[in-house]
């Protein structure tokens, strides 16, 4: 487990910890006990939400092997709702996880991105 720990050192000053303390404001969409989701202030199409765990994950493989499964299912569940609450279900969306510096993960906290409202190409240039 300790082999682990190296690569998930948890930043707790990072923007999104930030955010869940209160420290900084957010335009909610939806919020469970579990779960926060809400729009990006630099959206990159006319739906972008930003749904993040309320737990101190740093990417997606640290919170698939360490949140308990109630973590996991809400946080399933509540980006159904966003999806929903957003509207993009009938045209489609794209939803997207960086991770580390080759993923060009930008915030060290575990989100996924919510993209939809227009066509939105290929998802990786050639």
């Amino acid at each position: 487990m300790a082999e682990k720990a190296r690569f998930w050192t948890y930043d707790p000053t990072n923007i999104f910890a930030r955010i869940l303390r209160g420290e900084i404001p957010n335009k909610t969409v939806i919020e469970t006990s579990h779960t926060l989701a809400f729009h990006d202030i630099h959206p990159q199409a006319p739906v972008h939400v930003l749904v993040i765990p309320k737990g101190p994950y740093v990417d997606f493989a640290h919170f698939a092997a360490e949140a308990p499964a109630e973590e996991i299912v809400d946080f399933h569940r509540a980006c159904a709702r966003v999806c929903e609450a957003v509207a993009v279900n009938e045209d489609g969306f794209r939803i997207i996880s960086n991770s580390g510096s080759h993923g060009h993960q930008d915030v060290p906290h575990f989100h996924l991105h919510i993209l939809g409202g227009r066509p939105l190409g290929p998802m990786l240039a050639r």
